[in-house]
């Protein structure tokens, strides 16, 4: 039976997606995100096919695709700019292989949605304490007040409280040794798709985001996992990216100061199955963060939204929905986190003495990699092919 009445708790991408599906459904559906406000941190996010597709059946996607850039490869460059391999994209056919925009527009689309579908969503409130009761989940916020419900969604980030309420403190983020620095620059006519750059220590990489703008990512080693000064931003990335030369030199050197520049430590989770616990359920980030390499965060945390909203629309019970949805999203979410993680170690571990092995190893493999990882993501979601 279709629940009457589900929470969900946090309202980054994951958490609206699944708002907007789920109260599609004719359920009742409420948010809420700690956050007091729609300020997002961030500046653009690359949404490949298998997350477009997710976008398409909560009903965004040419709100998505006007918003955004298309593009279907990436080129692979060495530090002065120099074309080591293009690599075409395995992704797309029924959507576009990519669509890059910025994360407020994104969120702006999704919040649209969330209010067309009747969800409520409330802002500077969360969980403060929950107990299931049978079929129910009796919650308290920490506005003071509280509610039932028959389901509690969390997509309340890699930092999860709701993760560590359901299965303790042992499945807390591990810090990779790395981080990435993002900017938006405006966009030059030639960027028409990705492009990446090999350094020795260092990858930078531009995203083009729409005709006016694309975004600058920086991925570099940052052992020990060190708190940096928002004031030195600039210095820090003009540090990192020196010997680059072509765009990326042009860009570090327009660097003028710390605005506008994010830094995020990257670090991984993923929580073994179940994903639940009686009739709550923790999503997104917080069951399964990836490093950003091949652009599918945002697209897992959009896939889990549209498969639970499928499965809850079944005659499925609620908490065997929630087990087939973990056993359904965990080999994805694994190999996207395990890709991920390979080639971050991969970039990160070339030094100068390994650099043209490493550069050639790109232009004999990279692409075969590639398609072997696009060809599975490429299949759809959900079990109807939407999605």
């Amino acid at each position: 039976m279709l629940p009457r009445r589900i929470l969900v708790v946090g309202a980054g991408i994951g958490g609206l997606g699944a708002g907007a599906a789920l109260a599609q459904l004719g359920i009742d559906v409420e948010i809420v995100e700690i956050n007091a406000t729609h300020e997002v941190l961030g500046v653009g996010i690359n949404q490949p096919a298998n997350s477009l597709r997710a976008l398409r059946a909560i009903g965004v996607l040419d709100e998505c695709i006007e918003a955004g850039y298309q593009f279907d490869r990436a080129r692979f460059c060495d530090a002065h700019g120099e074309l080591i391999v293009e690599v075409p994209s395995g992704l797309g056919g029924d959507v576009p292989a990519n669509n890059a925009l910025t994360r407020p527009d994104l969120q702006r689309i999704l919040l649209a949605a969330v209010d067309r579908a009747g969800a409520k969503l409330r802002r500077g409130v969360t969980v403060s304490d929950l107990r299931q009761d049978g079929d129910r989940v009796q919650v308290a916020f920490t506005e003071g007040d509280s509610g039932e419900y028959d389901l509690v969604v969390a997509f309340d980030g890699i930092k999860s409280p709701m993760r560590r309420r359901l299965f303790g403190p042992g499945y807390e983020p591990v810090f990779s040794g790395f981080g990435v620095w993002r900017v938006t620059f405006p966009r030059p006519a030639e960027v028409t798709c990705s492009y990446i750059y090999q350094g020795v220590g260092s990858k930078p990489g531009v995203i083009p985001l729409n005709e006016r703008e694309m975004y600058m990512f920086l991925v570099t080693m940052e052992p020990g996992q060190p708190r940096h000064d928002p004031a030195r931003f600039d210095v820090l990335v003009r540090e990192r990216m020196a010997g680059f030369t072509g765009l990326p030199g042009e860009l570090r050197d327009s660097i003028t100061g710390p605005e506008g520049i994010v830094y995020s430590p990257l670090s991984e989770v993923m929580l073994p199955l179940p994903w639940h616990r009686g009739r709550v359920v923790v999503l997104g980030d917080a069951a399964h963060a990836c490093a950003p390499h091949i652009t599918q965060g945002a697209g897992m945390a959009l896939e889990d939204a549209v498969v639970l909203a499928e499965l809850l629309g079944t005659s499925m019970p609620a908490e065997h929905a929630l087990t087939a949805l973990g056993e359904r999203r965990w080999p994805r979410c694994k190999l996207v986190q395990d890709v991920s993680h390979q080639i971050l170690l991969n970039e990160m571990s070339v030094t100068a003495d390994t650099l043209s092995a490493a550069i050639k190893r790109m232009r004999d493999e990279l692409a075969l990699q590639t398609a072997r990882v696009d060809a599975v993501l490429n299949q759809p979601a959900l079990s109807h092919g939407t999605a």
